[in-house]
Order: C-alpha cells, then sequence, then structure tokens
C-alpha cells in the first residue's frame, strides 16, 4: 500500500492467505460474482451475522442471524468448525470451547443450496469481546459499550487510519488528533460512526492522542500506531496495549491491518 492510498493494503504472499483462511474465506471474486447473480436469480438471501457475545461458565456464546433452517458454520483458520441451525425465526447461536488467547473466525451458511458468507472476520476474546473486522474499513464491536465513545483503531503500514465509535444515534462527533480537529461527522442511525484518515497526509508512526466528542459526550486515548511486524506463526497476533488489546491480522488479500480494541 502506498501513503496515498490508505488501508488499500499491499499484497504480500496472497497465496498463502488464501490457503491459511480457506475456511474463513473460500470464495474466489468470479465465485462470489456467480454467487450473487444467483441470489439475484432465486431471490435475495441475507449473509449470516453475530448479533450479541456474552460469557457464560468459562465459555463464550455467539448468536445473531441467519436465513431461516439455514446451517451456520464458524469455522477457524486451521479449518476446525462449529455448526449450528437457524431455527424458524432465523436465530442461531454458537457456544465456543475456553481459549487462552483471541481467536478470529469466518461466519458463512449454507441455505437454500447456496453457501453464504458473511463480511469479514469475528474476532472473540477469552473474557467475551468481539468485533467485526474488515479489510480496509474500521471494526466494528459485537459487544456493548457501557457509554459512549470510542470503540477501536484501525491502521496500517501505510499511514491510513480508521477510527470507529459507539454514540448516540444522529449524533454530531468530533474528532482530534494530536489536539487538533481531524474530522467531523453524523453517526447512523444505529450509534455507529466511523472516520478515515490519513489522506492526503500519512499517519506517522508513534503515540497519538484520539479523542472523540459531542453532545454530551466525550471520549479519548492514546494509541501508540507502529507497523506490525510479518504474521509467522498464523494470520492473528494479539498483544494487551495500554488503549486495549490490539491485533495484527492476515486480509484476504495477503496484508496486515492492525486493530486496537479501545477499553
Amino acid at each position: 500500500m502506498v501513503p496515498a492510498k490508505p488501508l488499500i493494503l499491499r499484497p504480500l504472499c496472497a497465496l498463502v492467505a488464501v490457503l491459511m483462511l480457506a475456511a474463513c474465506s473460500a470464495r474466489s471474486p468470479t465465485v462470489a460474482q456467480g454467487a450473487e447473480a444467483s441470489a439475484q436469480d432465486a431471490g435475495y438471501m441475507a449473509a449470516p451475522s453475530v448479533e450479541a457475545v456474552r460469557a457464560s461458565a468459562g465459555a463464550v456464546v455467539l448468536s445473531g442471524a441467519a436465513p431461516a433452517g439455514g446451517k451456520v458454520r464458524l469455522a477457524a483458520p486451521a479449518g476446525q468448525a462449529m455448526f449450528a441451525t437457524a431455527d424458524l425465526h432465523g436465530r442461531w447461536a454458537i457456544s465456543l470451547p475456553p481459549a487462552a488467547e483471541p481467536r478470529i473466525f469466518g461466519l458463512s451458511v449454507v441455505a437454500g443450496g447456496r453457501s453464504i458468507q458473511a463480511e469479514g472476520y469475528i474476532l472473540v476474546t477469552p473474557g467475551g469481546q468481539a468485533a467485526l473486522l474488515r479489510a480496509g474499513a474500521a471494526a466494528q464491536r459485537i459487544n456493548p459499550s457501557p457509554h459512549p465513545g470510542l470503540q477501536a483503531v484501525d491502521f496500517d503500514s501505510g499511514g491510513g487510519m480508521l477510527v470507529s465509535a459507539a454514540v448516540p444515534p444522529g449524533a454530531t462527533v468530533i474528532l482530534q488528533i494530536d489536539g487538533r480537529q481531524a474530522a467531523e461527522g453524523r453517526a447512523n442511525a444505529n450509534g455507529y460512526y466511523q472516520a478515515r484518515l490519513g489522506s492526503p497526509t500519512p499517519i506517522r508512526p508513534g503515540a497519538h492522542a484520539i479523542k472523540v466528542s459531542g453532545d454530551g459526550f466525550a471520549d479519548s486515548v492514546v494509541a501508540h500506531v507502529t507497523p506490525a511486524a510479518a504474521l509467522a506463526q498464523g494470520p492473528l497476533r494479539s498483544q494487551v496495549t495500554s488503549a486495549g488489546l490490539r491485533v495484527d491480522w492476515m486480509t484476504p488479500g495477503g496484508g496486515v491491518q492492525s486493530t486496537i480494541l479501545i477499553h
């Protein structure tokens, strides 16, 4: 990726990435286009999604929506998979076994004779935090926020950055970086706000004070933005930082994106 195009991550070892994340994202663009065309012919069918996460007796339970009667598949990069069947109301739940480290999964469903892949990857921590990781886009937290404020900071080695926050629906949000206003926008109807930074001037490596504020809320954090080392031991690496859990993860294109889940 070049600085002028933040968060369009440069491909590196794309074939390796495909092999490592085959269980998470097995469809090529051609196959995906064919599936979309088939969906148009046979009627629209929504992709599965995770809508809630909770810790229960040492395990973590994910639940969400999928086409009624569909077979939901939650797959790890190494190929292990867990399954559930969506009920008549399109609801499903999967209980994950305990784990000592954060995990990443691909989500899909087989329904109506078709296989439908969900957007991005699902990150789950041992303590019950979860987020949707999306290449070239900001992470979306799945666990509820206790108060309005920052949710995640995403960045890459080219100086691109994305900041996301959960605030009152429709609220105006002012984003500051290192004491200067960097963006201003409005949250959507679900209270989700995202800002893209780093173009045309890339965000330099180092510690950056990030603040969001609006009518009745304010939140800030100091995030250390440093390039990720190569992922030699798999498609995910995690570490706890002063700002929150940082994960470096391999995108479908073979690049590496870093996500900090803010405390």
